[in-house]
């Protein structure tokens, strides 16, 4: 069995030949229609003229005829005989051929019988087209015969009548003028109609391609497209609808991802948890032995100075190792936040005078705002003044001597969810940006000191708030850190 072949035919391709046929139709059919009443209004034109010519005729020769004066009559209407009036017939009251030009009187069909009966009444006429051969290879041609009855002065009765033959060539030549200007305007219609469809196609099928481009956009994981249309009918309507179902597409999609990268994050911290309290133990065990036996080496008081100085050197690294320990069993340890309301204007005071030393030694100007009328926020106020700390300690650490830190907390509406912004901000060198992203992995850092678990530290403190914490940063300009807490009013 053969396989049907399918054309791939598109909507518009299919509105436009439609519209079309049936517009070619419609046209071919009104100037059908035109035409033939165009039609028969001449020939009732040509008819109307030659009754007017036939009574014109038979008034000019009344007298010779009512007379019977052949000759007179038949010198009038050969006079008269010209390309337009083919023959002149008249009539006596028997219908009888009374007098006419020489050259009909060839044609006995029409010369011999007048086609009025006796009792024909003034405004009765008759007429008929028809077709004249000469006989010496000459092309047939038509001629449309009028007849019409003739009446003395005050009489009833009919005295004769007169049979007149107008050519057709004139009529012929117009109906084909009138054709052709039909057929000129039919043209231009159907031209004008043509450009109006594919216009009027393209206006309705355009929005429809959008809206198929952006399904297939959408099949394949593009949720930002949006589509312009901006008509307001069901188009429109079916067009506002894609938009919203695309919005929350890819919302619910950078939901998951979001979702995902915490779960990926999680289960890191927890791996990397998991190793550093294993590292931590067998460190501090044996570590715990070293101190305490350099300790009791003080004690006997045997040792030389030198020798006291360089175990004052193991004691002070130790400390560094027990710091570190102790960092690493803070990051791995997964406590739970002792949650009440506290004024987030206090807590950045109180971080402030911890730090007052350091950014004194460093010359460094600081200057802080908070937002007047600011609520309380169920915040683990330690939690959160450790995360401040950190931030400050890398902006004091990041500025040259008499650099600027900024604080600003201000309260914002995110998607009608109110929050407190904390943002901390520095003129230091900036982060690159290559740096960024891995600023907040545990043990990455790029100073000389320290094992990079502060901010990974800061950012799993404000994920237990439900918040975010994001860096923004110019090489050459500086940092900021921004963090967001929620803040729900009772």
């Amino acid at each position: 069995m053969k396989n049907k072949i399918k054309w791939n035919v598109s909507l518009r391709t299919k509105l436009s030949v439609s519209v079309i046929l049936m517009l070619l139709a419609q046209t071919v059919f009104i100037l059908f229609v035109i035409q033939s009443r165009e039609v028969q209004a001449i020939y009732e034109e040509q008819k109307d003229k030659g009754i007017l010519l036939a009574k014109n005729i038979a008034q000019e020769n009344l007298q010779a005829f009512i007379r019977w004066d052949f000759e007179g009559v038949k010198e009038s209407i050969e006079r008269r005989i010209d390309e337009k009036l083919v023959y002149v017939i008249f009539y006596n009251r028997y219908n009888r051929p009374f007098v006419a030009n020489d050259f009909i009187i060839g044609y006995e069909d029409i010369y011999q019988f007048s086609n009025l009966p006796a009792s024909a009444k003034e405004g009765d006429s008759f007429s008929k087209s028809r077709k004249l051969d000469k006989g010496d290879n000459s092309p047939i041609f038509s001629v449309v015969e009028i007849e019409v009855p003739i009446f003395l002065p005050e009489s009833p009765v009919k005295w004769g009548s007169i049979n007149i033959g107008l050519s057709q060539d004139d009529i012929k030549a117009e109906v084909q003028k009138t054709r052709l200007l039909l057929v000129l305007i039919g043209f231009v219609g159907l031209l004008v109609g043509v450009l109006g469809v594919a216009w009027l196609t393209r206006k309705i099928t355009e929005p429809i391609k959008k809206l198929v481009d952006g399904t297939v956009k959408i099949s394949r994981g593009d949720f930002s497209l949006k589509i312009d249309i901006d008509s307001q009918d069901e188009i429109g309507n079916l067009a506002k609808g894609f938009n919203e179902m695309s919005r929350k597409l890819l919302l619910f999609k950078e939901r998951v991802e979001d979702a995902n990268k915490k779960l990926v994050q999680v289960e890191k911290l927890a791996s990397i948890g998991h190793i550093s309290a294993g590292i931590a133990h067998e460190i501090r065990n044996p570590l715990t032995s070293v101190k305490l036996n350099i300790q009791k080496l003080f004690e006997k008081n045997i040792l030389s100075e030198a020798e006291k100085a360089y175990l004052n050197i193991s004691r002070e690294g130790i400390a560094v190792i027990e710091k570190f320990i102790k960092e690493l069993l803070n990051f791995a340890r997964v406590s739970e936040l002792n949650l009440e309301y506290f004024s987030i204007e206090q807590i950045i005071e109180g971080s402030l005078k911890m730090m007052a030393d350091l950014l004194e030694l460093k010359e460094v100007k600081l200057e802080s705002y908070c937002q007047k009328g600011l609520p309380e926020v169920q915040v683990d106020a330690d939690k959160i003044r450790q995360v401040i700390l950190n931030i400050i300690q890398n902006s004091c650490e990041a500025v040259d001597k008499g650099g600027k830190i900024d604080i600003d907390v201000t309260r914002i509406s995110i998607q009608k969810e109110s929050k407190i912004k904390i943002k901390i901000s520095d003129n230091g060198p900036g982060i690159p940006e290559k740096d960024i992203k891995d600023i907040f992995e545990p043990f990455y850092t790029t100073k000389a000191q320290g094992i990079g678990l502060g901010l990974a530290i800061a950012l799993k403190i404000i994920e237990q708030h439900a918040g975010s914490i994001k860096v923004i940063s110019q090489k050459g300009v500086g940092t900021s850190f921004e963090i967001l807490i929620p803040c729900n009013e009772e």
